[in-house]
């Protein structure tokens, strides 16, 4: 290959090379020969221009491929603008010349085709140098365009784009020429024609000014042609043009002399819209033939159409961008709304239209409301939205109140509004959803009044306004957990209240499902009594549900549902009324076989629909509980479950006669019930049911193989029992795209609605698998058949060996019975539950059983590997390889092999190849290498199969096959990597760009073949080279190819060459391609950038490569930006915020989650990597981020002078506004944005802690940077810093709160202790005493949540702590806030918020008394640090205090106003913590109410809340127990007063009931106990995760305890006291490597022996405790532990 790196052709070693050779030969030259051109100069270039351009035109007539000829004609472009231009009229000719040539031979192709890529090159180069050459280039190109095949039509429309391109204005003659070619294209046959004139239109609408004024309509309704029939490729193509066309069309201002000669008028917004309206609602049908059709009634759009034109809407507001939006969004949405009204009855004719068309309404409202605005617009769009709820609301309450029968409309009435309600609740819910805690003002707003509309709605008589309206609500209490308690409270009331009316019933009940399946997802949860409520409500409604007919169906159903949804809460909810719930579900179903034949006697039709109903709500309660309430599911209970299963079963089994006999009423109910049954039993051991078996797998045959069903949904069905990576080599469909939540029912086909809540209102309370968008269950026939394909492996797998044959032959038999389109439907069914069974069989590594047993399964599997449905094809190799991999048996696998090369070698039909070698593929990846010699043949054929041409299908299933095998034969391949690779490159090299998915199944071989071939890559011998140059090269081409899937290819396997041979990827080309690809789009960036799949393979891609060379990478993006200047549509932004800059933009705007985990993971290599060096810059963008949603401008520091002066202002003042007129680099970031922003903040602190000491040095900091001002430190940003947590700590987002609260910790601990070098005795932080407590003040108010309070009580307390504040009443600021938060907690869990759960008022409680903690040790430090003898110290009087500077005894002072409040409320804390430590065999002995601050019921999720604290509480009790030295009694003890009521664990606080006052003595034996059992049990089992905090605060507790005389006399006395502590402390000694700790233990050491030699000690106690301690010093102790014991 070194030898094609030269200006000229090599024409010596070319003419040496094989025909496979040369054409890579000629590829690389002409890659090398661009890079080249560009570099060498201009008169080396002339020089040799004319021999090049011979070579250049001769390769012309030597067939090149498609990727040779498009780098054919860039490079001949390229030497004409770098050289002469006088030969190039010449070349222009001489193409002309090969286009017009009559030699229609399939050989000569190539050259034409070269030709006219060459055209569209030169054109798009030279432009308007060429003059007016170009009638006649493109008369002729579309002369030939009249008589050319697809690939040649293809060719010519991109060329005609580029000639478009170069020539600009001057094009004008020829436009109607061109956009008459076009739009014949537009409708073609071949998908990629129909894509490339959709590429030249969209050209040619930037200077043609008709088509987006006289032409408007015809163009429109082209598209909508072009829509008919269309792939995903063509939908975003032509979405693209007909929506940036539409856009023009409004935004163009019109030339004068257009106006004048065409009298062109401004086309209206109604107008556009009515015109996309049109295509959505007719389709491409013209008015009056849409007229003509819908009076027979026959017409209906296509879902093509419908979806193209919806995705056209999109990209049409997109284009027009969020600020117009802004100001129309009122036309907008009132005009997407209508499209699913009444008015418009063709969207909405079948539930099925109307479930796709409301799809497409909400995906156009999402892409559009929640893309393009920012938080303020969406907060006025959902204002917008509700309003628009209201106005239907109004018409709706008008129709139902009115008396008159004769007036009043019936149900079309109701219809009219119905989908419109739905989209618009689904739209609102949405936006709040994503809004999260930012929403609050909206809700607050009560002229918006949302609460009371969503709420009002839920009453609507449709059922799917109602489940849309509790969805609504969902997303409200998600968003903003405070709202979840009283808006489950307001449904429970209204649902109490109105029991009496079937639409509250249901409707509430839906609202409650749905707030409860929010509990999961609000940390803070709800109150403990709330189960109780909901409990007793579903009890009461199905036991009044017999009372009134009319209302018997609802209330059941609501019953049900209510206890469903509440097992989602979980064990510590379900707990308590687990009893009454198994009862009920024992009550629901007959005792024996003999009830229910008796049942079946007596009832009628209405009361089957009941008890169905009934039965069906009760199964799925069941199996919400197993599903959710694992921990409970004991055997007793398992016990409890079972009985009522067998009666489940037998009434599954009766169905059919029940049917019959009651006929069509029942048929949904029967479905819904088998749904329910099968679901649960899926989810339980088959041992529970072992007795049901047989029954149970009878009907699931017939289920399979049931007469009536019309429809084959093999997209739902198949793709889970497929491999993943199978499901590539079909529809792009089955993939993630952006616009996955529309495609979806253009998969299913034209009879199956898409999902839909509707289908199932269980569903409500289930997480949805996609996130967070709403459920989508499917109608409950296709459920029914997913459950029962399912359900058949579990049970085919568990019946004895010698059923299994049977239903499998029965199963083969029902197939070969039916006749045309219901035998697929069968054979789909019967493959897929066969398939189950054998992935079940294989993932349980069960047997298949019996010879008889292979005999059908191979022959169903034999029959589906040639089915016409690609689909059942791929599940069916599936299967096959699982069979073998079932049997286990060489001989067995061998055979099905060989089955497989027969048919290979005799088979003709496409069908048949694309299945077996699909099967060959599959085999081995399931069994590895098989043998050497299968490994031989199948590549043998493989590689046959891949090379024919006649049908892409084969290549593309061969190829994928042979990737599937390179990858599962690992080393054994390497004999096949050459020829392997040199058949991937001949095929780049030559397969039709058209054929998108044979290059990407070459793509996948590739990935494999360099994974195979791995580290050997890096290696230097010439077949190594070899190799690489090839897979390099291989890359070259896939990169330069249109499809984006193989786009994405190619990254992927550039990725995984760079991970095994570095130095031989050029990073610079690779970032600039990423970089090209990401931010070409970022604009509209979850619209037009293609794929999803692209941006993901570029991320994942960018991911691996900041790993090890960050700073490159960031340098080669500047770079590629600075240098593209005009030819690139880069974002501008790249210059100044950089790539990081680019990503956190394109975080803001991106949806997909695995894509920002991604974008997240990469900024944060970058950040550990490059943060320290360019510290503004990171800084810089974190605040521009933070403050670019701010609601001020800029937070400046209080001047630290004027605060000296005595002009103390209100923290306030610290807001102060500074605008610059620069544009803002970020606009409107989410919040989520800002909270990552926030959370780099405190990685960029850690980052330079481990750097420079100069970044916490103010002094060397500046020194540094006199001397050398590129130097840039950390405190020198110290403002910034502030200024940051600042923001972040007063925004409306709790989430960002909570981050803004943690960054100023991190601030606080990292910088109180640096000086301040200007004012001596003073540290840096001083100044900013304001600003602190600005943002610490507001989460001290009453709705501000609990989380959040608890972390400002840890920052309150760190502040305080850190002595920065040297003035009284500057720390009485931040005190006060601690103050007023212990008034608030001395009532006890009683007392605070009902708005959460009990363990959130714990955690508030905890955080307060655990900030107390600390404030109260560092106040006992400094006191000792002045060596003053602690004693209790006055009093805290005014005076005292009022004089301002702080002394040693001032903060003590401060804190001991409230330390005998302080001091009851730890002791009660411990006493709490020591309980809830007990192991579980003392359970019974716990007090059955809870403890002082938690509930019983709670007790699981408050322990983690005490483990938190109990360290510091523990520490500060025994410090205030030394301060009183066990002698002096509390003076409030026993006392009757007590601030806080008294509670049955509250500590020693004499009860009033308690027959006996305890002395002193009593009391203080307790406190010691208490005290010293928490520190030794908590020592003698150190967790692996305990804190080094809270081991040291054990130790110096001990140490406070053993200061003064009364404890040490209770060891000294305690001989078996003393040792057991001195073992604690050596095994604490051997166990922890820090040396504080083991200082600190020591110290306790000391103290012990110290109480041994106490005239009170036991006798003999000294020399056991000394011969303890020679244990301890047998350790090996380094000597500074020996001089601290030499004492």
């Amino acid at each position: 290959m070194e030898l094609a790196h030269s200006l000229l052709l090599n024409e010596d070693a070319y003419n040496q090379l094989g025909e496979v050779q040369k054409a890579e030969f000629i590829f690389d030259w002409l890659r090398y020969l661009e890079k080249l051109l560009i570099a060498t100069s201009r008169s080396d270039v002339r020089e040799k221009q004319k021999t090049l351009v011979e070579q250049l035109l001769s390769l012309l007539n030597s067939s090149p491929g498609p990727p040779t000829r498009k780098l054919l004609a860039k490079n001949l472009a390229l030497l004409y603008s770098i050289g002469d231009t006088f030969s190039v009229y010449e070349t222009i000719d001489k193409c002309n010349d090969l286009i017009r040539s009559k030699d229609d031979s399939p050989s000569y192709l190539p050259t034409k085709l070269a030709a006219v890529v060459c055209l569209g090159s030169l054109y798009k180069k030279l432009g308007r140098i060429l003059g007016n050459t170009f009638t006649d280039t493109v008369g002729n190109i579309l002369k030939a365009m009249k008589s050319a095949e697809s690939q040649g039509r293809y060719e010519i429309m991109l060329s005609l784009q580029n000639i478009l391109n170069g020539l600009g204005a001057a094009a004008t003659p020829c436009h109607r020429d061109v956009y008459k070619a076009a739009r014949s294209c537009l409708t073609d046959r071949s998908m990629a024609v129909r894509c490339a004139a959709a590429k030249c239109l969209l050209e040619l609408q930037n200077e043609a000014v008709f088509m987006w004024s006289t032409d408007l309509d015809s163009v429109a309704t082209l598209c909508f042609k072009s829509f008919e029939g269309s792939n995903y490729d063509v939908r975003i193509s032509v979405s693209k043009l007909l929506g940036t066309v539409l856009a023009k069309a409004i935004i163009s201002k019109h030339p004068g002399a257009a106006a004048s000669r065409q009298s062109t008028r401004r086309v209206s917004l109604e107008e556009v819209l009515e015109l996309l309206g049109t295509g959505f609602l007719r389709g491409s049908s013209g008015f009056l033939r849409a007229s003509g059709d819908m009076l027979k009634g026959t017409s209906s759009v296509s879902r093509d159409v419908r979806v193209g034109v919806t995705q056209a809407y999109v990209v049409f507001i997109s284009t027009l961008g969020g600020t117009w939006l802004e100001k129309n969004f009122a036309a907008f949405l009132s005009h997407i709304l209508s499209l699913v009204s009444q008015s418009h009855p063709k969207a909405t004719q079948t539930q099925i239209d109307a479930v796709c068309s409301r799809r497409c309404v909400s995906f156009i409202l999402r892409a559009t409301v929640g893309g393009l605005l920012g938080e303020k617009a969406q907060i006025a769009a959902a204002k917008d939205i509700c309003q628009a709820i209201w106005k239907l609301k109004k018409v709706m309450d008008a129709v139902m109140s009115d008396g008159n029968l004769e007036t009043r409309l019936g149900s079309a009435d109701v219809a009219a509004s119905q989908h419109i309600l739905v989209c618009a609740l689904q739209e609102l819910g949405n936006l709040i959803h994503s809004l999260g805690t930012t929403a609050a003002p909206l809700l607050q707003d009560s002229s918006a009044g949302i609460l009371d509309n969503v709420i009002s709605v839920t009453l609507h008589p449709s059922i799917s306004v109602r489940l849309a309206a509790a969805w609504c609500l969902h997303c409200i209490a998600v968003a903003l957990p405070s709202y979840l308690t009283p808006l489950l409270d307001r449904c429970l009331e209204r649902l109490a209240v109105l029991k009496s009316s079937p639409e509250a019933v249901t409707g509430f009940s839906f609202a409650v499902a749905a707030l409860l399946g929010a509990v999961k997802h609000c940390p803070l949860g709800i109150p403990h009594g709330k189960g109780k409520i909901i409990m007793a409500l579903a009890e009461d409604l199905l036991c009044s549900a017999a009372q009134n007919s009319r209302l018997s169906a609802q209330r059941t159903q609501a019953g049900w549902l209510l206890i469903a949804a509440l097992m989602t809460l979980g064990p510590a909810f379900v707990g308590h009324h687990l009893a009454r719930v198994l009862l009920l579900w024992k009550c629901v179903f007959p005792v024996s076989p003999e009830d229910l034949e008796s049942e079946k006697s007596r009832g009628d039709s209405f009361t089957w629909q009941v008890t169905l109903e009934g039965r069906a709500g009760a199964l799925c309660a069941i199996k919400s509980f197993v599903a959710h309430c694992g921990d409970l599911l004991t055997e007793e209970v398992i016990q409890h479950l079972v009985p009522p299963l067998p009666c489940a079963v037998d009434l599954l089994t009766q169905l059919s006669s029940i049917l019959k006999t009651y006929g069509s009423p029942l048929k949904t109910p029967s479905v819904v019930y088998r749904q329910r049954l099968y679901e649960l039993l899926i989810l339980l051991s088959p041992e529970t049911y072992e007795g049901n078996l047989s029954a149970i797998l009878k009907e699931l045959a017939a289920d399979l193989t049931a007469p009536d069903i019309q429809v084959a949904a093999s997209t739902f069905l198949l793709p889970p029992l497929c491999h993943q990576d199978d499901l590539l080599i079909l529809s792009p469909l089955l993939q993630e795209t952006d616009h996955r939540f529309i495609e979806e029912q253009l998969l299913l086909g034209s009879g199956i609605a898409c999902g839909s809540l509707e289908y199932d209102p269980y569903s409500i309370y289930e997480k949805d698998v996609e996130g967070d968008s709403v459920p989508k269950p499917l109608p409950p026939t296709l459920s029914v058949t997913s459950s029962a394909v399912k359900l058949f492996g579990v049970v085919c797998a568990h019946v004895g060996e010698a059923q299994r044959p049977l239903v499998l032959e029965q199963l083969l038999d029902s197939i070969k019975h039916t006749k045309g389109a219901r035998q697929q439907v069968v054979q789909l069914h019967v493959v897929s539950a066969v398939s189950s069974f054998l992935k079940y069989v294989a993932g349980s590594k069960g047997h298949l059983g019996p010879e008889e047993v292979r005999r059908p399964v191979l022959a169903l599997v034999m029959g589906a590997l040639e089915s016409p449905n690609p689909l059942l094809r791929c599940a069916a190799a599936e299967a096959w390889a699982r069979l073998a991999q079932v049997v286990e048996d060489g001989v067995f696998t061998a055979a099905l092999a060989q089955v497989s090369f027969d048919k290979l070698k005799s088979a003709r039909d496409a069908v048949t190849r694309t299945g077996h070698s699909l099967a060959l593929g599959s085999l081995h990846r399931y069994l590895g290498g098989i043998s050497s010699q299968h490994l031989n043949s199948c590549v043998g054929i493989l590689y046959t199969l891949s090379q024919d041409s006649t049908s892409p299908d084969v290549q593309t299933w061969a190829l994928h096959s042979l990737s599937l095998i390179i990858d599962s034969a690992g080393p054994l391949y390497h004999t096949h990597a050459e020829p392997t690779l040199s058949l991937i490159i001949m095929l780049l090299l030559n397969v039709p760009p058209t054929h998108a998915e044979v290059h990407q199944s070459l793509g996948r071989c590739l990935n494999a073949l360099i994974t195979t071939l791995g580290p050997e890559l890096q290696g230097n011998s010439t077949s190594v080279s070899t190799l690489r140059s090839s897979c390099l090269l291989g890359c070259a081409v896939m990169q330069d190819n249109p499809d984006c899937l193989v786009q994405a290819q190619a990254i992927s396997c550039l990725q995984q060459l760079h991970m095994f041979a570095p130095r031989h990827v050029n990073l610079s080309s690779l970032v600039s391609c990423l970089c090209e690809i990401l931010l070409d789009n970022s604009v509209l960036v979850n619209l037009c950038s293609p794929y999803l799949l692209l941006r993901r393979a570029v991320l994942a891609c960018l991911r691996q490569l900041v790993q090890r060379e960050a700073a490159e990478v960031s340098e080669h993006a500047v770079m590629l930006a600075k240098n593209s200047g005009e030819e690139l549509t880069l974002d501008a932004n790249i210059r100044e915020v950089g790539l990081e800059g680019a990503l956190l933009t394109l975080l803001d705007k991106e949806t997909d989650r695995k894509l920002c985990h991604d974008i997240k993971e990469t900024l944060n290599h970058m950040l550990t990597s490059m943060a320290v060096d360019k510290l503004s810059f990171w800084l810089k963008l974190c605040k521009d981020v933070l403050a670019a949603s701010a609601d001020f401008a800029a937070v400046t520091c209080v001047d630290t002078m004027q605060e000296e002066e005595g002009d103390r202002g209100d923290d306030a003042s610290v807001l102060t506004s500074r605008s610059d007129g620069r544009p803002h680099p970020f606009t409107n970031p989410r919040w989520a944005t800002r909270v990552f922003a926030a959370e780099c903040v405190c990685r960029i602190i850690t980052q330079c802690e481990n750097a420079h000491s100069a970044h916490f040095d103010v002094a060397l900091a500046q020194d540094l940077k006199k001397k050398d001002s590129r130097s840039d430190f950390l405190v020198l940003h110290l403002a910034d810093l502030i200024r940051m947590a600042f923001m972040a700590a007063t925004d409306h987002s709790d989430q960002l709160r909570l981050s803004g609260l943690e960054t100023l910790l991190v601030v606080i601990r990292r910088f109180a202790t640096i000086p301040e070098p200007e004012f001596p005795g003073h540290v840096i932080l001083e100044q900013y005493q304001a600003n602190v407590g600005a943002a610490l003040r507001p989460a001290f108010t009453s709705e501000t949540p609990p989380d959040v309070t608890a972390k400002a009580c840890q920052v309150c307390s760190a502040w305080i702590a850190s002595g920065v504040v040297s003035d009284l009443n500057d720390i009485r600021r931040v005190h006060q806030l601690l103050v007023a938060s212990l008034t608030k907690i001395q009532v006890g869990k009683e007392a605070l918020s009902h708005l959460y759960n009990e363990s959130a008022s714990t955690m508030e409680i905890l955080a307060v008394l655990k900030a107390w903690a600390e404030v109260y040790i560092i106040a006992v430090e400094r006191h000792k640090n002045h060596r003053q003898p602690l004693k209790t110290p006055p009093a805290c009087s005014e005076e005292s205090v009022g004089n301002g500077s702080i002394s040693p005894d001032g903060l003590l002072d401060l804190v001991h106003a409230d330390l005998g409040t302080l001091s009851r409320l730890w002791l009660a804390a411990l006493q709490d913590f020591a309980l809830l430590t007990l192991p579980s065999e003392f359970a019974s002995q716990l007090p059955v109410e809870g403890g002082a601050f938690y509930t019983a019921e709670t007790s699981e999720n408050a322990k983690l809340h005490y483990y938190n604290s109990w360290a510091l509480i523990l520490h500060a009790t025994a410090l205030w127990l030394t301060g009183t030295g066990f002698v002096v009694a509390d003076p409030d003890e026993g006392a009757p007063n007590l601030s806080r009521p008294v509670t049955p664990t509250s500590m020693c606080q004499g009860s009033s009931s308690g027959p006996r006052v305890k002395s002193p003595e009593d009391v203080y034996t307790e406190r010691f106990h208490l005290i010293l059992g928490i520190s030794v049990k908590f020592l003698c089992s150190l967790r692996s995760d305990a804190t080094m905090e809270s081991i040291t605060a054990c130790l110096h507790a001990l140490q406070a305890l053993l200061d003064v005389p009364w404890p040490r006399s209770k060891i000294g006395s305690d001989q078996d006291l003393g040792i057991e502590l001195l073992n604690v402390l050596h095994r604490v000694i051997l166990t922890r490597e820090s040396p504080s700790i083991q200082l600190a233990s020591l110290e306790v050491v000391r103290q012990i022996i110290c109480a041994a030699q106490e005239p009170f000690s036991v006798p003999h106690s000294l020399q056991s405790f000394l011969h303890s301690l020679l244990k301890i010093f047998s350790l090996n102790i380094s000597p500074n532990f020996h001089q601290k014991f030499n004492g």
